[in-house]
């Protein structure tokens, strides 16, 4: 199953407190990015993010979900509703997420 356009429309606009946000779409769902790096993506319409120390924290009840076969577990954001919320998880993430990796020539 692939995510609604709409649905990321939604999270993209709840995100939009915070410059340089933005997506990428793969396989019928979408990579979100902050200040180019992953902070999770948008699949079969669930906003999931990355294990990391700081959305643990700030999320200790958040279920596990697998994004699809074969990938790692990642938290899904259930309060997509709370921008303030949303975008504190996201700056509290950037410092905790790995630096896009360099193409080679």
């Amino acid at each position: 199953m692939s995510s609604n356009k709409d649905y990321l429309n939604y999270v993209i606009e709840q995100l939009s407190g915070l410059d340089d946000i933005s997506y990428r779409a793969m396989m019928g769902e979408y990579i979100i990015y902050y200040k180019g790096r992953i902070i999770g993506g948008i699949y079969d319409d669930r906003f999931l993010v990355k294990p990391v120390p700081s959305a643990k924290a700030l999320m200790p009840s958040a279920p596990e979900e697998i994004p699809y076969e074969g990938a790692k577990s990642m938290l899904l954001v259930e309060d997509i509703d709370n921008k303030e919320f949303l975008c504190k998880l996201v700056n509290a993430m950037y410092d905790e997420l790995p630096e896009p990796k360099r193409r080679k020539k």
